[in-house]
């Protein structure tokens, strides 16, 4: 059988695993391996498949490329008020902004790694506190 365009190399029992497995390898890429190339990626293939992925996929590509936005902002927001706050030269500036970036960057990527693991299972997973909802009617 040849593959379909959708198949990313990964013939699949379960439609649009390899896409959600895809989608959450792109945003761990983006936290650990390669930011802003594997994000922009994602965010391609959101684009590209938001309207026409199966619902398993659907599902993993809207929830890494909202996580990946709204961690992305959370980080450099805060990140900014401590440094506007207590100035460059602040040493406990410093301590904050690495201590705060640690800690939000290592849950993000330890969550990515449970996506990613929910995907290739073939389950669907929401990030805590900052993950869209689960749409259930649509699963």
């Amino acid at each position: 059988m040849p593959h379909s365009d959708d198949s990313f190399g990964n013939e699949d029992s379960t439609p649009g695993l390899s896409l959600a497995v895809l989608s959450e390898a792109l945003y761990l890429a983006n936290l650990l391996l390669a930011p802003g190339i594997a994000f922009g990626l994602l965010v391609w293939l959101w684009l590209k498949y938001k309207d026409s992925a199966p619902p398993l996929a659907k599902h993993h590509l809207r929830q890494t490329t909202f996580v990946s936005l709204y961690g992305g902002l959370l980080i450099t927001t805060l990140s900014a008020i401590f440094i506007l706050a207590g100035g460059l030269d602040w040493e406990w500036t410093w301590v904050m902004v690495i201590m705060y970036f640690t800690c939000i960057h290592s849950t993000l990527v330890m969550f990515g790694m449970f996506g990613l693991a929910k995907a290739m299972a073939g389950q669907i997973w929401r990030f805590p506190l900052i993950g869209p909802a689960v749409d259930r009617d649509k699963q």
